[in-house]
């Protein structure tokens, strides 16, 4: 049997329902009340995507719910991480410094909802809800980047994640077009890997490192089952040692862009 737990999504989007059918509304009727469309509101109604916060609390003034909406919305977005990721995401909003390798896919803090939503519907592992409440807990996340006195992050990628096609044509003219927008961030750095690097210490994997307020080091791995969080010198140690590796395999800060913006142009 399937896993049949209600996920805090599917609950908002029923309680959507009850009230509105309370209120005698149909969907499109509803729709034209809130300003939204009613496809929109049937997609939320079944747990296949995240409300904003506007469209909530415009829901909660038609149905004169008394913010009832909005507090739910607050629930998904603190459900929307799967517990094993929850102890990273604390270590990654108060860091002072991240350095992220990825080989495969554009680090989670830069991707564009598109992309992210591409990447967890990949090979079906995930039900709709599930990946609607991954794709909220990512992007949630992405607001370290811009916060008040932000980390400084590096990224390093393979040049094959920027050429690898995830979803549309679009989808990766958009995500493209997102890393440099991000990177002139004066905080963040990507750096690429070129091709023709060959064999190179990263290929074993991603990885993140991350420092915190205190001075000590964290590292995190992800794995096809959980991530692993880890402070053990040894663990931190290695990875370290991978990390100057990789900085020495990629290109340099400009190289790296320039190489950036000649892929962007060929996905457009």
């Amino acid at each position: 049997m399937g896993d049949e737990r209600l996920s805090t999504l599917e609950f908002l989007g029923g309680e959507l329902r009850r009230a509105r059918r309370d209120r005698g509304l149909s969907q499109e009727e509803l729709a034209q009340r809130v300003n939204y469309s009613s496809s929109l509101i049937g997609m939320v109604e079944i747990g296949h995507r995240t409300p904003s916060q506007d469209f909530v609390a415009r829901v909660d003034a038609a149905l004169e719910s008394r913010g009832f909406f909005e507090r739910l919305l607050t629930l998904v977005r603190a459900d929307a991480a799967p517990p094993w990721l929850r102890e990273w995401i604390a270590v990654e909003a108060e860091a002072t410094l991240i350095r992220w390798f990825e080989p495969s896919l554009i680090p989670g803090l830069l991707q564009t909802e598109a992309y992210a939503r591409a990447v967890l519907t990949g090979g079906g592992m995930l039900r709709a809800a599930e990946v609607e409440q991954r794709v909220t807990s990512r992007l949630s996340r992405q607001a370290v980047l811009t916060r008040e006195s932000p980390p400084e992050v590096v990224f390093v990628v393979d040049e094959a994640v920027l050429r690898r096609r995830i979803g549309e044509p679009a989808v990766m003219a958009q995500q493209l077009a997102h890393l440099l927008a991000v990177t002139e961030l004066p905080q963040v750095d990507l750096l690429v890997v070129p091709a023709d690097a060959g064999m190179h210490a990263g290929l074993a994997g991603a990885f993140i490192l991350a420092r915190t307020p205190e001075g000590a080091e964290v590292a995190h791995v992800d794995t096809p089952l959980r991530a692993h969080v880890s402070d053990h010198s040894l663990d931190v140690d290695s990875l370290q040692r991978r990390w100057e590796s990789l900085r020495g395999e990629a290109l340099p800060r400009r190289a790296s862009r320039e190489l950036l913006v000649e892929v962007a142009e060929s996905w457009t």
